[in-house]
């Protein structure tokens, strides 16, 4: 009898920690996309997968809005956020390469308004997506000037995660949850070797943010972009 009792206040315990996490009182250490989730608090969103409104388009190709996703065409051009410089803050990118190849960069740190999309690259940073250049230039580097802490490839036809962290002058780069840069401000880095690589030099604490479409036939799609303040 005894045995019995203790099965069924077991069997209680259970159902009702069931029930707690139905109505999301438990957390089970899933991520949820829900906005009131302890997980996302202090997040807003910048592309929600409705429209493109606030973001100006720089240079030729494209991002288009389909089926809540932003996917890349041609190139190379860059899709900005015009409504704010972004800064001292951390900034959420959910990403998909397609193909291995695919190629495209998120670009933070942009000086001046980036009417031509090299402005983007040579008076920004842009983080690397592609998966298959040397230390200096894979996922999650500071395209040629920071070397990758730890070799981590974005993974492809499925959904990927940055979290780019702008504190003052310093620039932390995690890729699902992995610490693939952390840089400040003045720290070495090589010399420029080729023309398509960045201008060296500081870059502002505040910055313009934008989404990379690198050419054809690289179909890089984002399905969210957030950011949440650290102050």
């Amino acid at each position: 009898m005894q045995t019995r009792l203790v099965l069924l206040a077991r069997s209680a315990g259970l159902v009702a920690l069931g029930c707690l996490a139905a109505l999301g009182l438990v957390s089970c250490g899933t991520y949820s996309s829900d906005s009131s989730s302890a997980a996302n608090r202090g997040w807003r969103t910048l592309f929600d997968g409705t429209s493109k409104e606030g973001w100006e388009m720089a240079g030729p190709g494209e991002l288009v809005l389909q089926d809540g996703e932003l996917e890349t065409r041609g190139g190379m051009g860059l899709l900005w956020y015009a409504q704010e410089k972004l800064g001292n803050c951390q900034i959420r990118v959910v990403f998909k390469p397609t193909q291995k190849e695919d190629n495209s960069g998120v670009f933070i740190r942009i000086a001046d308004r980036p009417t031509d999309p090299w402005i983007g690259v040579n008076k920004g940073y842009e983080i690397q997506i592609d998966n298959t250049g040397d230390e200096y230039h894979r996922t999650g580097c500071l395209y040629s000037l920071t070397q990758a802490k730890k070799a981590v490839d974005a993974k492809v036809g499925e959904w990927n995660t940055f979290l780019i962290t702008l504190d003052g002058p310093h620039t932390i780069i995690q890729l699902n949850g992995w610490v693939i840069t952390d840089y400040t401000e003045g720290q070495p880095v090589p010399a420029k070797k080729v023309g398509y690589e960045p201008d060296r030099g500081l870059r502002p604490n505040l910055g313009y943010f934008g989404l990379q479409n690198h050419g054809d036939p690289a179909r890089v799609r984002f399905k969210e972009v957030s950011v949440r303040s650290l102050r």
